[in-house]
């Protein structure tokens, strides 16, 4: 017998919830739906986007995810702040490539085992330009690697804030727009297969690395 408690638990708050089960990932899912539904929700939302467009691993979409299940009305402001956020994180990035690349931007980059790819970001800046960003906003590719890179190759900041601006809004709106109409149906599938759902994430990120490695010359 299955004895791990579920969110949708009647009467149980989240924070309850997370103090009981001993599964890590569950617990940080429960944790973060509890801070999704409290007053601090909002600014961790806006911090943790700008922070991962230039150097932290977690994605944003998680929060806001929890966020959209909470308060569901809301769903373009939490995307429009998150895709505010990215923008400018991705400024951040940009500017750590251009004037702090020894020391901060190489650190970053060596964190993420990006060492390699610099020259294949470079030909892909080259080749596709704006295009090549605006994929990069809206797919899995790390996008920290381009924001850093742009600014080491010194490419056009412009063109990274447009690119920015449509592409990481395209993929906060989908998501959240994907919650505001789906999610009642969405979310007992997502906390019944919560591990598999993390599990299909972590892999895109992983797509993304591979898809930034194999980029040709």
């Amino acid at each position: 017998m299955n004895l791990e408690p579920t969110i949708d638990t009647p009467g149980r708050p989240a924070m309850e919830l997370a103090r009981e089960t001993r599964n890590p990932i569950r617990k940080l899912y429960y944790w973060t739906l509890h801070w999704s539904e409290t007053k601090y929700a909002l600014p961790a939302l806006i911090l943790l986007s700008f922070a991962e467009s230039s150097f932290f691993p977690i994605p944003p979409d998680v929060l806001l995810i929890a966020m959209c299940f909470a308060t569901p009305s809301r769903w373009m402001r939490y995307a429009f702040w998150c895709t505010l956020a990215s923008v400018l994180g991705g400024i951040l990035g940009w500017y750590i490539g251009w004037g702090l690349w020894e020391g901060v931007g190489e650190s970053i980059v060596r964190l993420y085992h990006g060492q390699d790819i610099m020259e294949k970001v470079r030909n892909l800046y080259l080749e596709y330009g704006f295009w090549g960003v605006l994929i990069a906003a809206i797919t899995p590719i790390p996008y920290k690697v381009f924001t850093i890179a742009s600014g080491v190759f010194k490419f056009d900041l412009l063109q990274l804030i447009v690119a920015s601006i449509i592409g990481r809004g395209f993929r906060f709106f989908v998501v959240a727009g994907l919650i505001r109409w789906f999610g009642p149906k969405v979310r007992p599938f997502l906390e019944k297969h919560f591990e598999l759902a993390m599990a299909a994430f972590g892999m895109l990120g992983v797509l993304g690395f591979l898809a930034i490695k194999f980029v040709p010359h």
